[in-house]
């Protein structure tokens, strides 16, 4: 429908919006969201944000949910009458949410997530306190899909951690942890902060450049076991690719801008294709099957102002068979989003990894 806004829905987990959510919600607008869960499984509602405008028996604006198995209904809410709990369970595996509007002059709408059974703790998990205080107080939580493009800000990168201000699942998805289509459960620290948070871009996502904070978020995979951090850089036993550039600069020299040159930290240029050459590509060469957990992207430094804006993966195990990356159940080959500029690192996570020899 027309008042329909962000929408993530997955058999597991989702992220739902009114149209323009944070900004006021259109007049006269309709939206019919349908939750499924698998069979055997009841759906959990986590309340975001509802703000409509307030009315007698909310007949500006209304949500009203919908249980068609119990033949239950919650609702209608508006801000005059906002559910009591940020927390709906419910004891069913599908609910109808239902979204309304006439004229009105305020609101910025309404924000749900949902999970099933199988994960509770949606947004809300009691923290576990370590009985060594040495530790940090390290606490789990389930982010559903569709947490990238809610609003909000992030500070931080995967490296550093993230100031304690910025949206949790959004950094997740940010620092790899999780894939945005999936959702998943997240387990982090929450640590003594620092002086300054570097900016970063990493899986679609921009953080920002921030100031001090007293505690800031470090994403693990156990309470005692960090992540691998980004320098577990793997060794690239050849380079390949499907065509390079011979230039040949203003004084006549020449300047080859051959595979080897792609390695990260090479100074000075990189590898490019060919100019005009069709479906280009860059290989390497593992020197033996790897698990592969993510790729670090740059451009050719700010001397020769060249970069890669978008780009496909394909891995090999033999060098002669190749299969497309498509993520996380995708049906399609994933692209993804590269860089901006000649000078910047761009981070992508493969969730799940690549095991392969051979990348292209």
């Amino acid at each position: 429908g027309d008042g329909c806004g962000h929408t993530l829905l997955t058999p597991h987990s989702g992220t739902l919006s009114s149209k323009n959510y944070p900004g006021t919600y259109p007049n006269h607008t309709a939206c019919h969201w349908q939750l499924r869960a698998p069979p055997g499984t009841s759906l959990l509602l986590a309340f975001g944000d509802v703000d409509l405008e307030p009315s007698e028996r909310c007949a500006h604006s209304s949500l009203l949910l919908a249980d068609p198995q119990a033949g239950t209904t919650y609702g209608p809410f508006c801000r005059n009458t906002i559910p009591t709990t940020p927390l709906l369970v419910t004891n069913s595996s599908a609910v109808t949410v239902l979204f309304n509007s006439t004229s009105h002059r305020s609101g910025r709408g309404l924000l749900l997530s949902y999970a099933t059974s199988q994960h509770p703790g949606t947004h809300y998990t009691q923290e576990h306190i370590s009985p060594d205080p040495s530790l940090a107080t390290c606490f789990s939580v389930y982010c559903p899909a569709g947490c990238k493009d809610i609003d909000g800000d992030i500070w931080g990168n995967p490296s550093q951690g993230y100031r304690d201000t910025s949206v949790l699942c959004k950094a997740a998805v940010h620092a790899g942890v999780i894939a945005d289509e999936l959702g998943g459960q997240v387990t982090l620290a929450r640590e003594k902060g620092i002086t300054l948070y570097e900016s970063a871009f990493a899986n679609g996502l921009h953080s920002k450049r921030g100031s001090l904070s007293e505690k800031r978020l470090i994403f693990h995979k156990a309470c005692h076991l960090p992540l691998p951090a980004c320098s577990d850089v793997l060794e690239v036993a050849a380079f390949n690719a499907s065509s390079w550039w011979l230039e040949v600069d203003t004084l006549g020299q020449d300047r080859a801008w051959v595979a080897e040159r792609a390695a990260l930290g090479t100074a000075g240029h990189s590898w490019s294709a060919e100019p005009g050459s069709n479906s280009a590509w860059l290989e390497l060469d593992l020197g033996a099957r790897r698990n592969v957990t993510g790729i670090i992207t740059k451009g050719s430094s700010e001397q020769y102002d060249y970069y890669v804006t978008s780009y496909r993966v394909f891995s090999s195990r033999d060098g002669k068979n190749w299969r497309p990356y498509r993520g996380s159940g995708g049906q399609e080959d994933k692209v993804f989003e590269g860089n901006a500029d000649s000078y910047g690192e761009v981070s992508n996570a493969f969730i799940p990894p690549i095991v392969a020899r051979y990348i292209r």
